[in-house]
């Protein structure tokens, strides 16, 4: 059992940034494939970005890309994801998730086995 708890998330100006970390216990994070999820009001919960477990590979919707970052470090047992160049739809509650697949890049939320309860981001225009 892996239990997953997201940081970081809170109420930021356009353009600025923010770093999310999802701190995950109970097992070795180096086991597991990591995404990022993201729920905004009223709509239903999309991938964001994932990342294979030496983080050797990584994969982004969109949406995010160049501007999103998602990293890991095994040895904290931690993942990341940097948002740069925030933007008002960018609003929503965001989710880690792990999927015991470690070369998974997977963007479909049945690939992920745990997730972390949420972190709210918001974007102000």
């Amino acid at each position: 059992q892996v239990q997953l708890v997201e940081s970081g998330g809170g109420l930021v100006q356009v353009g600025g940034s923010l770093r999310l970390s999802c701190a995950a216990s109970g097992r070795t994070l180096s086991n597991y494939a990591m995404g990022w999820f993201r729920q905004a009001p009223g709509k239903e919960r999309e991938f964001v970005s994932a990342i294979t477990w030496s983080g050797g590979n990584t994969y982004y919707a969109d949406s995010v890309k160049g501007r999103f970052t998602i990293s890991r470090d095994n040895a904290k047992n931690t993942a990341y994801l940097q948002m740069n160049s925030l933007k008002p739809e960018d609003t929503a509650v965001y989710y880690c998730a792990a999927a015991n697949r470690p070369y998974s890049l997977s963007r479909a939320e049945g690939g992920y086995d745990y997730w972390g309860q949420g972190t709210q981001v918001t974007v102000s225009s």
